[in-house]
């Protein structure tokens, strides 16, 4: 019908009449503003909702100095339990010269990519000492343990495959199966039999199939029974992926973390990760395994072969941290009894510390996000520094206090906390 206007009005030597134009959709305001992102929304929400019922937030403290069993924050000592240094690794004067050393030799930044110029030797050294650590064949380092678990992933699987996770994993390992388009499956938390069944029933449909497990949980401090995974996974014809960021230098008699713990080789478990931000004194992340996995991650692994290399200081931190951590295996036995009195201590005063098995991690869970708040700014104000997890990072009845204990800390700081701790919780 358009055409036949236009074409009559030419005939007729008339201009043609434009037809009204339809108007286009509105793109709301919200859609060009991040004070209106949805996630800001709610987090103005929460800040707002606390700020009217007198709770601080708890978060961004401004740590003055070395963070291990005591810091101090605002001028002020205090005992810490927000710190990942197990093993006060971080701070040891060797450890410290030793990146002071790697900056006097290769600078601050390796200025590239590894794949390009990169490399130093440094860099060699620590991931032959991990594979060494894992009696594996090769390791790779990343500049981020979280990205390390996302691109380790995001690149190996794919849309035919499938990844089951025990349903408390860590959220990198969420954003890296995002990334891979696999099917993502998860299971009852630590229930082997559960997970075989999920196998039984779903394995024949997808070509590879990669079981994640956590080490230590980070949030509830208890470990898998890791001889009956292997079996599953074995029978099932999957891969094995443990994340370690919380178990080395934590498990085993010498800190050589889960697979020392059950006396188990290194090719039971096909994929070994961990983060060099805990009892290695540094920052990133490593995987271990055989020769094909890490060659493979080295050349093609965006989150690796697109960032610029470690630090060389990072790199010579976490290398003698890894050897003090084997020649101190003190450290790890301290560290083990400390939490085992920390745990039996709650217990004893009635605290619900939930999973945790007292191997350095140990959650105080109170039931609401505001009673946590609340409890950790009385704590702080008594002098000790504990962090509070809310929801959505755990479910609304499960918030807790959770207590990060290093071999540093003496039995009179735990003694005088889980004391302090117990007045509180009956009170907040």
């Amino acid at each position: 019908m358009e055409r036949k206007l236009r074409q009559a009005g030419q005939d007729q030597g008339r201009p043609t009449i434009p037809l009204p134009k339809t108007d286009k959709p509105v793109i709301p305001e919200a859609y060009t503003r991040f004070d209106q992102h949805p996630g800001y929304l709610h987090l103005r929400i929460m800040n707002d909702g606390a700020a009217r019922m007198g709770v601080r937030s708890p978060f961004f403290k401004l740590h003055e100095g070395i963070a291990g069993a005591e810091t101090r924050i605002g001028g002020k000592k205090y005992i810490n339990y927000a710190s990942y240094n197990y093993l006060g690794m971080s701070g040891d004067p060797e450890v410290s010269q030793a990146a002071k050393d790697a900056i006097d030799q290769y600078g601050t930044s390796v200025s590239a990519s590894r794949l390009v110029s990169g490399e130093r030797p440094i860099h060699r050294e620590l991931e032959r000492e991990l594979a060494q650590l894992y009696d594996v064949d090769d390791a790779v380092t990343f500049v981020s343990g979280h990205a390390a678990n996302v691109t380790t992933i995001g690149y190996l699987f794919g849309p035919r495959d499938l990844v089951v996770h025990d349903e408390l994993i860590h959220n990198s390992i969420l954003q890296g199966i995002q990334l891979s388009g696999a099917k993502r499956l998860s299971f009852p938390h630590n229930d082997a039999d559960a997970l075989d069944q999920l196998l039984a029933s779903q394995r024949h449909e997808f070509e590879r199939v990669l079981i994640v497990l956590e080490g230590i949980y980070s949030m509830d401090g208890d470990y898998p029974d890791l001889p009956r995974f292997i079996d599953i996974k074995q029978r099932h014809h999957a891969f094995l992926m443990v994340d370690e960021a919380h178990s080395l230098g934590v498990m085993g008699a010498t800190g050589r973390g889960i697979r020392e713990h059950f006396g188990l080789p290194g090719n039971a478990v096909d994929i070994w990760m961990g983060t060099l931000s805990k009892a290695l004194a540094g920052c990133g992340g490593y995987i271990a395994g055989e020769t094909a996995l890490v060659e493979h991650l080295k050349f093609l692994a965006p989150g690796f072969l697109y960032s610029v290399g470690m630090p060389p200081s990072v790199a010579g931190a976490s290398l003698a941290a890894l050897r003090g951590m084997l020649a101190m295996p003190e450290r790890v036995k301290t560290l083990q009894q400390r939490g085992a009195l920390f745990l039996d201590q709650a217990k004893a005063n009635g605290i619900d510390t939930g999973y945790s098995t007292g191997l350095a991690v140990i959650p105080a869970i109170v039931g609401s996000s505001l009673r946590a708040a609340r409890l950790s700014a009385a704590l702080f104000e008594r002098g000790i520094n504990v962090q509070p997890i809310l929801y959505p990072a755990v479910a609304e009845q499960s918030a807790r206090l959770r207590f990060f204990v290093s071999a540093m800390h003496s039995e009179g700081q735990i003694l005088q906390t889980i004391e302090t701790l117990t007045q509180h919780i009956q009170t907040i």
